[in-house]
């Protein structure tokens, strides 16, 4: 946590002093409003031009740039412009620009509101001090009493230091907002430079990370502090940069090559999701057909189970015009997660990825799955899952790092969700991982498979082996008997209609038929009303 860069703002004040002696006449309205134009004008500038050239160098927009580019042009309405922070010491009682380093207020995105915190890290480098955390628990408040998303555009340096604890206990209002809107209006973080410290908390408790290659870094210590702890030598990027946090931690939902295209995506996403958790999200007219048959599956997924395909391609087929929006699209690859829309609906799609690690489950890929299944029942958006998992991972590393705590995660938050949910079993689904694909058993309201599914607690090699160890060590011929045994529990197991014959599956369909399928699927669950056991929570396998 850093002090911040003041250089610029050293003796700003932009609140004029009286403007008439005891004897003068007072200024009439029309020389008010004047003035306050003046004063707004030279808020909405910032501290200098020389601050504004030093934004730009770094290949950064200022707050305002960016403002302009999230919101509807003409809608922001900012709020507590004129707020001044009131610490004295170590200068800062010379040092009291407007809107105190971060702007606060609402606009429009699409015609729909959502409100908005953003640093301004011209000003005392965008930390954190006392009038600041109190403009952004306001503003917090105001979101979730509104009932539309919180947008935060963080490019701050920390704490402020010369304000010593009301400083940090100004972050501590902040994440207990989060905490409290969680679940009831969408929060999105956007990284447009740095987060360091407790403030990188902030990003981890809301729904969802933006951050921008070589700009954007977040971490709990710098690399100064690892070199003294450690002795390691790393720079800001190596350490916490967007593509550390997009394809190590997790950390970044999504990350993007500039701001511009980062905050055209928020756009996206925000057109995607309710303004709160009692709105459907938006319907949008749409003109792909839902009947629209797609003969490309029929060569997509090949049947040989040990061949790869990338996952995507078949989401491509069935969702409107091919279009859709993944999360985490560069950490834990082997599970696809995205929203797209059914006949103008928007729906959230889970997949196994064969073309990465073969579509196994891990530790990784069970917690991404699990959070964006939380976040889809938290905003009634319906889930599909595309199946196609040989099982979870194996290995001392993933037992070791609790694959059993982490893979529970994800069976939690499907048998928690009470959104709408399908699941269509392409190929393979092995094991435990099938069941927590979200099964019939665990809770899917319907459930379809493909001619080419082969559901069982194993590949039928592994089970012959199992089944018939000892046959086949004592037979004269030990690998004629195991194939011929592995012909026969496949035959008697694992035929495409095992499964529906004991009402696991509901149909077996013609793949080039499955968005029509789904359509209709989903269209009849609109209404779908379940509710849990009254309880305070549950208690998640954390």
């Amino acid at each position: 946590m850093v002090a911040g860069e003041a250089a610029d703002v050293k003796g700003t004040t932009d609140v004029p002093g009286p403007a008439a002696g005891a004897d003068e006449e007072p200024p009439d309205m029309r020389s008010g409003v004047a003035e306050l134009l003046q004063v707004r004008a030279r808020a909405e500038q910032g501290p200098s031009p020389r601050a504004t050239e030093q934004q730009h160098a770094r290949g950064k927009l200022t707050v305002r740039e960016r403002l302009d580019l999230l919101f509807d042009p003409g809608t922001f309405r900012e709020i507590e412009q004129l707020r001044r922070h009131r610490a004295t010491g170590f200068g800062l009682q010379d040092r009291r620009p407007s809107t105190d380093g971060v702007v606060t207020g609402w606009g429009e995105v699409a015609g729909r509101t959502v409100f908005v915190y953003a640093h301004d890290f011209r000003i005392f480098g965008g930390s954190l001090g006392e009038a600041h955390a109190e403009k952004i628990h306001k503003v917090m408040d105001l979101a979730e009493a509104a009932g539309a998303p919180l947008v935060s555009l963080n490019d701050g340096a920390g704490a402020r230091i010369q304000e010593g604890v009301t400083a940090l206990a100004g972050y501590g209002g902040i994440f207990r907002r989060i905490v409290r809107a969680s679940g009831v209006i969408p929060q999105i973080s956007v990284i447009l430079g740095p987060c360091a410290g407790g403030a990188t908390y902030a990003p981890a408790l809301t729904d969802f990370v933006f951050m921008v290659r070589d700009t954007s870094q977040m971490y709990i210590t710098g690399p100064d502090v690892v070199k003294a702890v450690t002795g390691e030598d790393v720079t800001h990027e190596q350490l916490g940069g967007a593509q550390v946090h997009g394809s190590v931690s997790g950390a970044a939902t999504h990350v993007c090559d500039s701001e511009r295209e980062c905050l055209e995506e928020v756009r996206y996403l925000l057109s995607l999701l309710p303004s709160n958790n009692r709105e459907l999200p938006p319907v949008v007219v749409a003109d792909d057909p839902p009947e629209r048959r797609s003969e490309a599956l029929l060569d997509i997924v090949p049947p040989d189970p040990k061949r790869s395909y990338d996952m995507r391609a078949v989401i491509e087929e069935i969702v409107d015009h091919g279009e859709f929006f993944e999360m985490h699209s560069r950490w834990a690859t082997n599970i696809i997660c995205a929203f797209a829309r059914f006949e103008g609906h928007v729906v959230g799609i889970v997949g196994n990825q064969p073309a990465a690690m073969a579509g196994v489950l891990d530790i990784h890929a069970s917690e991404k799955a699990a959070r964006f299944v939380q976040t889809c029942d938290a905003f009634s958006i319906p889930l599909v899952t595309l199946v196609d998992v040989p099982g979870f991972l194996p290995g001392t590393d993933q037992e070791h790092d609790g694959i059993i705590r982490h893979g529970a995660k994800l069976l939690y938050a499907y048998c928690n969700a009470t959104v709408p949910r399908i699941q269509v079993i392409l190929r393979k689904a092995y094991g435990g991982a099938y069941i927590v694909m979200d099964s019939r058993s665990i809770g899917a309201d319907l459930s379809f498979a493909w001619p080419t599914n082969e559901i069982a607690v194993m590949g039928a090699e592994g089970a012959a082996n199992v089944v018939f160890r000892r046959e086949i060590a004592a037979a004269p011929d030990p690998e004629a008997v195991r194939a011929q045994r592995i012909k026969e529990y496949r035959q008697e197991l694992m035929h495409p209609y095992y499964a529906a014959q004991r009402g696991l599956v509901d149909d077996v369909i013609d793949p080039a038929e499955t968005r029509a399928v789904l359509v209709d699927a989903l269209a009849m669950l609109r209404s779908k009303d379940a509710r849990l056991p009254s309880r305070k929570h549950g208690n998640l396998p954390m």
